[in-house]
């Protein structure tokens, strides 16, 4: 974590668990600030990354009743990396299950990048559950950034894009979505481990308008690479399980809530264009995109603003 970013102490949790969903799956959850404070649910990106302490942080732990969990097959839920009985709706299922057992009522929003994707998909579904939104990187997850993902961000980052397609037989670079499909969902660890370290690096080098070498580490680590490469190219596979544009058609049903919007401008994971787009379609949202700054929420100026909007809604419940 930088020390030039105004994140709030580390803390640690005061309650966890791990909550039984289905036959499969059962997702770790955590509680940690003040038990009488505001909630605020916390939506990590990927899909398939995973909460990390550090996500406490963006939030004044004096006021905030602050959730974090590790949505199916990521972090610390179990099985690891499982893309069976795993679709945003089920997720979306997951939340709702999540706030009932905690007694809260309403909460604020926060996710970036895939938890962008989440958090508006959630709200659209129960827009009576949330309170507002928090939103960083933003995700609409539509065929144009899926594609972009797996092939336009060559453009800025040739040389990583190139390792990333080499990890595959030179006649199946054409699709590298479907090559990479057969390796990642194989059952044998020998073909899945590689192809997902190689996919989670391939991101964890895009990450930063400046390189950042122990994010390139972390996301190389098996425990985060097997959620993210499989999740990720699971969920690309389906179009986030999302009709046409269905998070841009949706917007009515939230767009009475206040929202802030950050986004950086050099952010090559998630270009700018889907936080415009979002914007235009809720113009009750406020925007704010960073100059200095590349896809991290941990980039300096992103995490000012995310920690600004935290310390403004709690004050005012409002971004205005």
């Amino acid at each position: 974590m930088t020390d030039t970013a105004p994140f709030f102490p580390p803390i640690e949790p005061y309650r966890h668990g791990m909550l039984q969903v289905d036959d499969v799956h059962a997702i770790y959850w955590e509680e940690s600030g003040n038990p009488d404070g505001l909630p605020v649910l916390f939506l990590h990106g990927g899909p398939g990354g995973g909460t990390s302490p550090r996500h406490r942080c963006f939030f004044n732990p004096a006021h905030y009743r602050i959730v974090l969990f590790d949505q199916r097959g990521a972090g610390k839920s179990t099985p690891l990396g499982e893309y069976r009985n795993n679709s945003t709706p089920l997720l979306i299922e997951d939340i709702e299950r999540l706030r009932s057992m905690l007694g809260i009522e309403q909460w604020l929003v926060f996710g970036g990048s895939w938890g962008s994707t989440l958090a508006l998909a959630y709200g659209q579904a129960h827009p009576e559950s949330c309170l507002g939104f928090i939103l960083r990187g933003i995700f609409l997850c539509t065929p144009a950034e899926i594609d972009w993902f797996m092939n336009g961000i060559g453009w800025f980052f040739p040389e990583v894009h190139a390792e990333f397609a080499s990890h595959v037989p030179e006649h199946e670079r054409g699709d590298l979505l479907q090559a990479y499909r057969k390796r990642l969902f194989s059952d044998d660890p020998e073909l899945y481990l590689p192809a997902a370290r190689s996919w989670s690096r391939y991101e964890g080098r895009c990450l930063f308008l400046r390189p950042d070498l122990q994010a390139i580490d972390d996301f190389s680590a098996d425990h985060v690479s097997l959620g993210i490469g499989r999740l990720e190219a699971h969920y690309f596979l389906h179009e986030g399980f999302f009709g046409e544009d269905q998070l841009i058609r949706g917007i009515g049903r939230i767009e009475h809530l206040p929202a802030v919007i950050v986004q950086g401008r050099y952010d090559v994971i998630c270009p700018p264009k889907s936080a415009y787009r979002l914007h235009h379609a809720w113009p009750g949202a406020k925007l704010q995109v960073i100059g200095d700054a590349g896809h991290s929420g941990y980039e300096p100026g992103i995490a000012s603003a995310l920690i600004a909007a935290t310390e403004q809604f709690r004050r005012s419940r409002s971004f205005a």
